[in-house]
C-alpha cells in the first residue's frame, strides 16, 4: 500500500467531487483462452471456406489507426470492446506481448457508460471515452490485493450509502484510466489538466450488473487479476470503444 502526503491531501479534496462526478457510476470468465488462430498443418493456404489465420502480431479487432497509438514499449493491452456505440454491454480481453506476438491472456464480461461511447466525453454525458489510455495508478476501499501498480487504500473511495445496495462495492477496487488526470497520483486525485468540462474519474472498477456513468466495470475476479498482473514495467494501456470504432 502506498499513501503519500500528496495522496492524503488529494483524497480529502476529492471526496465531494467524487460523489458528484460519479453519482450513479458503478458498475465471469477467467479461463485462459487458446490465443490466435494458427495456420493449417503443413503451412499451406487455408482450404476453401476457411478463414485465413490471424496475424499474431496484430491485436485482434483493433484497426491500424488505434494500433499506431499503442506505445511501442507496451507489452500489456486491455481491449474493451463495446457491443455498440449506444449500448452499455462490453467484453474486456487482456493481451500480453511476447516478442512481436500478442497472446490472449484472460477475458471477462464488462459494462461501459449507460449511454454507450463517445470520442468527445463531457462531464455527465453517461458515455465512456473511446481511445487509447495508459493505466498507471490503482486503489480502493479494500486492502491492496498484491497490485503491481501503485495502490492507494482509502475510505474516501466508499460508494455513498444513498446508492442502491448493488452499487455499494463498486469502488472496492479501482484502476485509474489516464483520461484527464495526473499520472502518478491516487485515482481520486481531483486535478483535471484539460478542465472540469471534460469530466474525470474514469476508472476500471467492480461491476454491479449494468451500465456506468462513464467508467468500465468488470467482475471482482477480473479486477483482482488485473491488479495482480498489470505491471508498470510492461507499460499497460487500455484500448476501448465500441466494436465499430475499434476496427475502424
Amino acid at each position: 500500500m502506498r499513501i503519500t502526503a500528496l495522496h492524503r491531501t488529494a483524497t480529502a479534496l476529492a471526496v465531494t467531487g467524487l460523489l458528484l462526478t460519479l453519482a450513479g457510476c458503478g458498475g465471469a470468465g477467467n479461463a485462459k483462452d487458446a490465443g490466435n488462430a494458427t495456420a493449417p498443418p503443413g503451412g499451406g493456404k487455408p482450404s476453401a471456406g476457411r478463414s485465413p489465420a490471424a496475424d499474431p502480431t496484430v491485436l485482434p479487432g483493433v484497426g491500424e489507426r488505434l494500433r499506431d497509438r499503442v506505445p511501442g514499449d507496451s507489452r500489456q493491452v486491455l481491449v474493451v470492446r463495446g457491443e455498440g456505440r449506444d449500448e452499455a454491454g462490453a467484453r474486456a480481453v487482456l493481451y500480453t506481448r511476447q516478442g512481436r506476438v500478442w497472446e490472449r491472456d484472460r477475458a471477462w464480461p464488462a459494462h461501459n457508460g449507460k449511454r454507450g461511447w463517445t470520442t468527445g466525453h463531457r462531464a455527465g454525458d453517461r458515455r465512456s471515452p473511446s481511445g487509447v489510455f495508459t493505466l498507471s495508478d490503482a486503489g480502493g476501499v479494500l486492502p491492496d490485493p498484491g497490485a503491481r501498480l501503485p495502490y492507494t487504500r482509502s475510505a474516501a473511495f466508499t460508494a455513498p450509502r444513498s446508492w442502491p445496495k448493488t452499487h455499494w462495492h463498486d469502488f472496492d477496487y479501482v484502476i485509474a484510466i489516464d483520461y484527464n488526470r495526473v499520472r502518478g497520483t491516487a485515482p481520486n486525485d481531483p486535478n483535471r489538466p484539460e478542465g472540469e468540462a471534460k469530466g474525470g474519474y474514469i476508472w476500471l472498477h467492480m461491476d454491479h450488473g449494468s451500465g456506468t456513468s462513464g467508467c468500465v466495470s468488470l467482475p471482482r475476479a477480473g479486477m483482482e487479476y488485473l491488479l495482480r498482473t498489470l505491471d508498470p514495467a510492461a507499460h499497460p494501456v487500455v484500448v476501448m470503444g465500441d466494436k465499430g470504432y475499434l476496427a475502424g
